[in-house]
Formats: structure tokens, sequence, C-alpha cells
């Protein structure tokens, strides 16, 4: 696991596809990003499949919970398929995008 910090988001990058070694690193150490904006940059692995994104559900929605975003970046996943309650987004710009949206949206208390 590779972090990054770009401001007030954190970047984790798995290089190994280990979605359960993954989770547990993010587990383990998520006292350090807490309070960060966190995208899961998963742009290296040749597959992704909805059950993949599926597994990082409940730490994005322990996440979200805290008014915080949460946003999994991949090219590689079917982006049709995936659940309304986890966001999934083909670039890293997009990412960026989507937590600037989430953050106009929290100080504006939608």
């Amino acid at each position: 696991m590779i972090l990054d910090k770009d401001g007030n988001i954190t970047i984790i990058t798995q290089e190994q596809k280990s979605i359960p070694v993954l989770i547990d690193k993010i587990t383990s150490s998520y006292n350090k990003f807490q309070n960060d904006n966190i995208v899961i940059n998963l742009t290296v692995w040749s597959e992704v499949t909805i059950s993949d994104i599926l597994e990082f559900l409940q730490i994005s929605n322990q996440h979200r919970k805290k008014k915080l975003s949460f946003v999994i970046v991949t090219d590689k996943a079917n982006l049709n398929e995936m659940p309304d309650e986890i966001i999934v987004v083909p670039t890293m710009h997009e990412a960026y995008d989507i937590i600037e949206m989430e953050e106009m949206e929290r100080d504006l208390d939608f």
C-alpha cells in the first residue's frame, strides 16, 4: 500500500491485487488519514469486478458518515454496474472533481 497526501486528500494505491490485504492495511492505518478525503487508486490493476468494489463498501460508508469523501478510481470496471452507495470513477481527475463537489455540498449543508 502506497500513501500519498495532497492537501486534505489521501491517495491510497495498491499495486498487487489483494483486496483483503488492502482493506486490512487501510483499517489498521486508518487513524493516519481518518480526517482526510480518501481516494483508492486501483488503476494499475488489470481487472476490477463489482465484487471487488463491494469489498470497500463498509469502510466507504464508515468514512462517509464522518462527512468525508471516499472515491475509488479504476477504468477496468463496468461503471454502469456500480451501486449508488459507493463512488467509482475512471480517472484521478474525476476523483478530485467529486471531492470538490462533495465539499461544496457539505459547506452548503446539502
